[in-house]
């Protein structure tokens, strides 16, 4: 896979940039900051000697007055180092620095405060299929679309690796956790959560850990920005709705890859999951790439009616459902009617792997491919008039 060119476009001014590990932080800012100084603390030697002399960044940044951009990657390993950017930015020198980061916690742990607020927020999630000139959905929900992994030679041996080479290891060198084994575990347990309401307890009860513990560990996942949580809808709410949030891993390959498989499980359980998770990351990078006044919601009422996806913002408010199934049934339909019931307002979609594009009952049918190909920051997919 060659060179793709990502929706991210860089600020004008002093930015972070965070995503997990694998999607691309770096390859990005070398082709959108080509002449920038480069300060890697993945490089072992450059991180202990800035470790020892934070102020050898401020060294640097005066002995090349002709760099104009200065990168420093992977922050969060020498957080110390943001009390120096912050000079710099308080010099108000012709100078801008971009941050990257995989964890945001050793940055507050720091106190630094990601520099009161001065330098503006970006995040880089894995591939969207808009921005693939060959998207198969197949290919993705089997080994995602991680850049690292995408791009792989072999992406299936790079997926199985990905737990232990970044997950793990970053959660070692952060010294995020005391037993690795119970994480281990607790990665396998999880993953049955995924695409679905979040139950510590029963999380806890399959780890064999406290669900304390397990609290714990949900948030480290949550720091490294390898999972998140789908909130409930309850703007203007008329019927009671649950509380619990969804949780999600990042990515479909990821999750494919922590979810252990057996005689009892059911593939199309797995498959199911995975394909909401795709449209789950498509819609928070959609958002994160263009649309920062948009949120990304789940609808579930305490008699069971739910709804996959709510997007809910000043230009779009959409209810999604997915399916993983070739055809459209009346009951996929339910909870899509119940939420256009109580708001009217919403545009209703329905996601499915058959290949024809229908309405039904005023609700809209694509083929998810079709809709994750056409979704993209400048636009959201539409229907010919």
């Amino acid at each position: 896979m060659g060179h793709v060119t990502r929706f991210l476009s860089p600020p004008d001014g002093n930015f972070f940039l965070f995503g997990p590990r694998g999607t691309g932080k770096t390859t990005w800012l070398r082709h959108r900051l080509p002449t920038a100084l480069v300060v890697d603390l993945l490089n072992p030697q450059v991180a202990r000697e800035l470790t020892a002399r934070p102020e050898r960044l401020g060294e640097l940044v005066l002995g090349n007055p002709d760099r104009v951009d200065i990168v420093v990657d992977e922050v969060q390993r020498v957080p110390e180092l943001l009390h120096v950017v912050h000079q710099f930015i308080e010099s108000s020198r012709p100078i801008r620095f971009a941050l990257t980061g995989s964890s945001a916690r050793s940055l507050r742990k720091a106190g630094v405060n990601l520099l009161g607020g001065r330098a503006a927020i970006r995040e880089l999630h894995p591939f969207m299929a808009a921005e693939l000139p060959d998207f198969d959905l197949v290919r993705s929900l089997s080994v995602g679309m991680v850049p690292l992994i995408a791009s792989s030679q072999s992406p299936r041996d790079t997926l199985a690796a990905y737990a232990s080479l970044y997950i793990e290891q970053e959660v070692k060198s952060e010294g995020l956790v005391r037993q690795l084994g119970s994480f281990a575990r607790f990665l396998e347990a999880i993953s049955f959560s995924h695409a679905s309401v979040l139950t510590l307890s029963n999380v806890a009860r399959d780890a064999s850990v406290n669900r304390k513990t397990v609290e714990g560990f949900v948030e480290v996942l949550e720091d490294l920005l390898v999972s998140f949580k789908v909130p409930v809808f309850t703007k203007r709410a008329r019927r009671a709705t649950t509380m619990h949030p969804k949780f999600y891993f990042f990515d479909a390959g990821v999750f494919r890859s922590l979810r252990p498989s057996g005689p009892l499980d059911q593939p199309s359980e797995i498959d199911g999951a995975a394909l909401e998770g795709l449209v789950a990351q498509h819609l928070r990078a959609w958002i994160a790439y263009g649309n920062d006044d948009h949120q990304l919601f789940y609808w579930r009422t305490r008699s069971g009616v739910e709804v996959d996806f709510v997007v809910y913002g000043a230009t779009h408010f959409a209810a999604l459902e997915v399916k993983n199934s070739d055809t459209v049934r009346p009951a996929d339909l339910r909870g899509l009617k119940a939420f256009v019931a109580d708001y009217p307002e919403c545009s209703p979609w329905l996601l499915y792997r058959g290949t024809d594009r229908l309405k039904i009952d005023g609700v809209t049918c694509w083929p998810v491919a079709q809709f994750l190909a056409e979704l993209a920051p400048t636009g959201w997919p539409s229907t010919p008039a």
